[in-house]
């Protein structure tokens, strides 16, 4: 299974972005795509795999909290 996050691209130099993924900045490969600052894009395993529209990841960030937030509820 193939898990992929998205995130804000914030900074890019040379072949690596630093990607916001809802507060926390991580450093990504960007040598599978094409980006510009304020793109967004999928994240596995360190790289930038596609890039996806605001909508879409707002969409799947929204799920990412619920996913998080049950799991806390669950572990209280």
């Amino acid at each position: 299974m193939c898990l992929a996050i998205p995130g804000k691209v914030v900074e890019i130099k040379r072949n690596l972005a630093k990607v916001d993924f809802g507060g926390v900045i991580r450093e990504v490969d960007l040598s599978l795509v094409d980006i510009n600052v304020g793109d967004y894009v999928l994240v596995h395993a360190g790289f930038a795999i596609e890039t996806i529209d605001e909508e879409e990841a707002e969409r799947s960030l929204d799920l990412w909290r619920e996913l998080l937030e049950e799991e806390e509820t669950q572990n209280s």
